[in-house]
């Protein structure tokens, strides 16, 4: 698609080439298409990547957080502190787990879950604390472990969009009980997946447990628990993927940084000192027009997304189930300003140096 004799260039763009394809190629001529050794071999290269003694693969990222926090022991009576400015994944997660989702408020700053607010609002049947490394920025990491440590509450890491992001050179998802996505459009992709990640022995072999039917032995089933297993196809798309990951990271940040110092008619992401942000998401946030802006991009030949429209506390599936009648202001004005352009490996200077143009061009023009 050309639009105005230069090629599109879409919001996100999954990297998958021949040498995945072989992989795959290889998995179906061995027979052996379940969970088996690829998948245990992905998880052992997946732990080594992120400085953890265990990842635990399963067939998507939600996944991993259902998992995750029934690992935790996570169920009915229980509250899961989360952010409302994430995927719907995020609190989903918890209800599956006959939990409540308790949404604060977040930082304006990154956008991720405010420490300050959590701790205001733990109470007797707080279970968990689950920030979200939005965008690919890591939530204020070190106040949450100490937060979870002081009140005796699990830390699960959403790091659904954060592959490789760290926090004074230590990667996100090896603080608490880590959760990965490897859905198409993350910064390395399995098709459709997701992974575990922990350095605890017993969390680690409950979502063992749990991500097979609740079996230790086979046919001997003494825990719940349900089909969440990877196949070997995904864990031999994930294990090229994964030797691609830090090269395709360090584009990103690349793309992001250009971007950042060419664009000077929106507010462009923040990355708080100490931090590696890996820019899952390059995301602006625009001070009035939003909406046409995108339009505008569109007919430019540049795709772009929010992420995301509706705080989830608003979803109406949150009204209905009680989770949502209260004002989050941070959080809603986000969610009226964020726009994400394309920061993908797959674009070239002048395809960075076009959106940029196209949005000091466009921004701040009143309608």
């Amino acid at each position: 698609m050309t639009v105005s004799g230069r090629p599109f260039i879409p919001v996100a763009k999954p990297l998958v080439g021949e040498e995945e394809k072989r992989a795959v190629l290889e998995v179906l001529e061995s027979g052996q298409l379940a969970q088996g050794s690829r998948t245990a071999a992905f998880e052992e290269a997946f732990a080594a990547y992120l400085g953890v003694k265990h990842a635990i693969a399963v067939n998507s990222g939600t996944a991993a957080l259902i998992v995750a926090l029934q690992a935790h022991g996570v169920g009915p009576g229980d509250e899961v502190i989360t952010t409302p400015f994430s995927f719907i994944a995020s609190a989903t997660s918890i209800i599956a787990c006959g939990a409540k989702p308790v949404f604060v408020d977040i930082d304006p700053f990154d956008l991720n879950l405010d420490p300050e607010k959590a701790e205001a609002a733990i109470t007797p049947d707080t279970k968990a604390i689950m920030p979200v490394h939005l965008f690919g920025h890591p939530a204020r990491i070190d106040e949450f472990t100490a937060l979870c440590e002081e009140n005796g509450l699990a830390l699960v890491e959403d790091a659904c969009q954060a592959h490789g992001a760290e926090h004074l050179g230590r990667r996100v998802g090896s603080y608490g009980t880590g959760c990965f996505s490897f859905y198409p459009t993350k910064n390395m992709t399995t098709g459709e997946g997701g992974i575990i990640t922990t350095n605890d022995d017993e969390t680690a072999a409950r979502c063992r447990i749990i991500r097979n039917h609740g079996q230790e032995r086979r046919y001997l089933h003494e825990h719940f628990g349900l089909n969440w297993r990877m196949t070997d196809l995904a864990a031999a798309i994930g294990t090229v993927q994964l030797g691609h990951l830090e090269e395709w990271n360090e584009i990103r940040i690349s793309n992001a940084e250009a971007l950042a110092g060419l664009i000077r008619t929106a507010e462009t992401p923040r990355v708080r000192e100490g931090d590696r942000h890996v820019f899952h998401q390059f995301t602006i946030r625009v001070s009035h027009g939003r909406d046409r802006l995108q339009q505008a991009l569109e007919e430019a030949g540049i795709g772009s997304a929010v992420h995301y429209p509706v705080p989830i506390h608003r979803q109406p599936i949150m009204q209905h189930l009680g989770h949502g009648d209260f004002s989050l202001p941070f959080a809603e004005a986000a969610a009226e300003a964020v726009l994400s352009l394309p920061v993908h490996p797959s674009l070239n200077p002048e395809d960075v140096e076009y959106i940029a143009a196209t949005i000091n061009r466009l921004a701040g023009v009143p309608a």
